[in-house]
C-alpha cells in the first residue's frame, strides 16, 4: 500500500475526539509511510487531516471538483492539487490513486463516497478495501443496517465481510493490507 483515500467532512463535529483522531490518524498515515488522498479542503477535519499529514513530512494529493474551487475551499499549502468537472470524477480519481478507502466520521458526503467504494466493489469497479474508522462507535448504526441488508438478503455475508468497521488503525492497515477483492457473482 502507497497511498490511503481518506473520506471525511469539512466539519469538524461537535465532539473534541474527532479531530483528536484525524490528528492521530496523519500521524500513523505518516509513521506507515502511507500518502493520503482527500477532497483537497482546508475546513473541518479535511483540513485536520491534510495539515496534519503535511506537518509531519507527508505526502497529500488533494481532488477537487471545479464548483468547490472556484469557492475557494482548497487548503492553499497543497502542492499537489487536481482539480476534476464534478464530485463523481473526484470519487473516480480518489479510488484511482488510493490503494484502499477510508471513512472517519462525518455527513453525508462522506457516508455517500465511502458507500459508492463499498458498492462499486460489490460489481468490480473497486478492487480496494473499503473500512470506516469507527471512532467512539460512529457507524454502530450503519453497521446494523448492513447487517440488516444480509438479513433481508439485499447484502451477501461474503460481501459484507469485505467491508471493516473498527476503531483500530492498526487493525484497518491489517485489513487493507491483506485484502482480497471478492469473486464478482451478481444474480439478477
Amino acid at each position: 500500500m502507497k497511498r490511503i483515500a481518506v473520506y471525511c467532512g469539512a466539519s469538524f463535529g461537535n465532539q473534541a475526539v474527532y479531530q483528536q483522531v484525524t490528528v492521530e490518524l496523519g500521524r500513523w498515515m505518516v509513521d506507515q509511510n502511507l500518502g493520503l488522498v482527500y477532497g483537497g479542503g482546508k475546513y473541518g477535519l479535511m483540513g485536520v487531516l491534510a495539515n496534519q499529514v503535511l506537518d509531519l513530512g507527508g505526502s497529500v494529493i488533494g481532488i477537487v471538483p471545479q464548483n468547490l474551487a472556484d469557492m475557494g475551499t482548497i487548503l492553499e499549502r497543497l502542492e499537489d492539487v487536481r482539480i476534476v468537472p464534478d464530485i463523481s470524477e473526484r470519487k473516480l480519481e480518489m479510488l484511482r490513486l488510493g490503494d484502499g478507502c477510508l471513512a472517519l466520521p462525518g455527513g453525508p458526503g462522506t457516508l455517500e463516497e465511502i458507500v459508492d467504494a463499498f458498492s462499486w466493489m460489490r460489481i468490480g469497479d473497486n478492487l480496494k478495501p473499503c473500512a470506516f474508522y469507527n471512532v467512539n462507535g460512529y457507524y454502530d448504526d450503519l453497521r446494523a443496517m448492513f447487517q440488516k441488508m444480509v438479513s433481508h438478503e439485499f447484502l451477501t455475508q461474503t460481501d459484507f465481510d469485505k467491508l471493516l468497521f473498527s476503531d483500530s488503525l492498526n487493525e484497518i492497515y491489517q485489513f487493507m493490507d491483506t485484502y482480497v477483492p471478492p469473486i464478482v457473482d451478481i444474480k439478477g
